[in-house]
């Protein structure tokens, strides 16, 4: 739950801005039809739907046909979570994907080529990437946590920009740092000068209520209302706490 100060009101509100803007994500080694079944299933809430489930690529097609007319949307993940600097590889990824019927693409960018200074590696697999997703949405994963300075991060974020990427987002949540406030608030920032529309989507280590305000108000200050066509939360646990917040706010 959030602050006990913080009126019941703002409670069940951010629980529901909350759950809409989520991406109810299953990206374990061990996942299988019947663990993708049961995040299927707690994609439509008491408090209303999520805006996408993430889950591997294999299954895109047991979403779609668990997802279909419910509006939550299906992700999946390429590159990930390596980041590899592959053109071929990621081409060979996304078609798939988008025949099966993915609605969005997340990418990891090769953030080792641009920290070694191979920009063009890097921007090659963006390319080939905004291509193969054509009319799907496209989300660059930038792995904050492995760029670590600002400037770092606003580089790779510019570079997503400049390749046509609709979200920019933070982490894999597979290293040890994830999303921060800090490095939200760069990528909010290139966003709002990007001169188009680009979402920013926070993944890993965001677990509780409080924490989901925290970035809805940072997205609120500098990129507009927040909602699920401009900002997304990456996460598998935080829907339990905003379940269990926005319940407790209604008084169940």
């Amino acid at each position: 739950m959030m602050s006990s100060d913080t009126p019941q009101t703002d409670a069940r509100s951010v629980a529901r801005r909350a759950i809409a803007c989520l991406d109810l994500t299953s990206l374990n080694d061990g996942d299988d039809d019947d663990a993708i079944d049961r995040l299927c299933a707690r994609a439509v809430t008491p408090m209303g739907p999520v805006a996408a489930v993430c889950v591997w690529p294999r299954f895109v097609p047991l979403c779609r046909g668990r997802l279909d007319g419910s509006g939550v949307k299906v992700c999946t993940v390429v590159n990930f979570p390596h980041g590899r600097d592959g053109v071929e590889a990621v081409r060979d990824e996304i078609l798939p994907a988008i025949a099966d019927g993915a609605h969005e693409i997340d990418v990891v960018l090769p953030y080792t080529a641009l920290l070694s200074g191979r920009r063009d590696d890097a921007r090659a697999v963006l390319d080939m990437a905004r291509l193969m997703t054509g009319e799907a949405t496209l989300k660059v994963i930038l792995e904050t946590g492995r760029l670590i300075t600002p400037a770092a991060i606003r580089e790779a974020a510019e570079l997503a920009v400049a390749a046509g990427t609709d979200f920019l987002k933070t982490s894999t949540g597979k290293v040890a740092v994830s999303a921060t406030l800090e490095s939200a608030h760069v990528l909010l920032e290139v966003a709002a000068g990007a001169g188009r529309p680009v979402g920013v989507k926070v993944a890993g280590g965001v677990r509780s209520l409080d924490q989901a305000a925290a970035y809805l108000r940072l997205a609120d200050s500098l990129n507009g209302t927040a909602g699920p066509a401009n900002f997304r939360f990456g996460a598998s646990g935080l829907l339990d706490a905003l379940l269990k917040g926005g319940e407790a706010a209604e008084g169940y």
